[in-house]
């Protein structure tokens, strides 16, 4: 069975209806027929919080998060054997000294969980090309957001 983990970006995409929505929605749909996996880490629900608390506010934000228990998602958590997937996937070492930056703390957290399962990690975030050799990924067409 495939696996996915959804990236912050790609759920945000779903919920404002934003280009890449009906890619979601068919991985949601096939979720629900038992068909894929979708995995969530516990900071992309934290970061569609905070992410719709700035830009929609409150309310919207609550809605959402309600929302999202009602979608086919597993929510991971931040477990004691993603500590190193996440740090490894936060740093490049190089000459076993050097630790040069490739992903904020949040995006480790997500991209660790997609190396840490094997899934294909859906996104449309710009970061995550510093470890498209490691993770195999399901690029949405990407937006910034302010």
């Amino acid at each position: 069975m495939t696996e996915y983990v959804f990236d912050t970006s790609a759920l945000i995409a779903y919920l404002q209806d934003e280009e890449g929505a009906e890619t979601i929605a068919g991985l949601l749909g096939k979720a629900l027929d038992g068909e894929v996996r979708i995995f969530i880490s516990t900071i992309t629900a934290l970061e569609v919080f905070s992410v719709s608390v700035k830009t929609r506010g409150k309310a919207v934000a609550e809605e959402r998060l309600e929302l999202m228990e009602d979608l086919p998602l597993i929510e991971e958590p931040l477990v004691p054997d993603l500590r190193r997937i996440i740090g490894e996937m936060q740093f490049s070492i190089i000459n076993g000294i050097t630790a040069i930056k490739r992903l904020d703390f949040a995006d480790s957290c997500i991209a660790g969980l997609a190396r840490s399962k094997n899934a294909v990690l859906v996104h449309r975030d710009r970061h995550f090309k510093s470890v498209e050799n490691e993770i195999e990924q399901l690029p949405l067409p990407y937006h910034e957001y302010g």
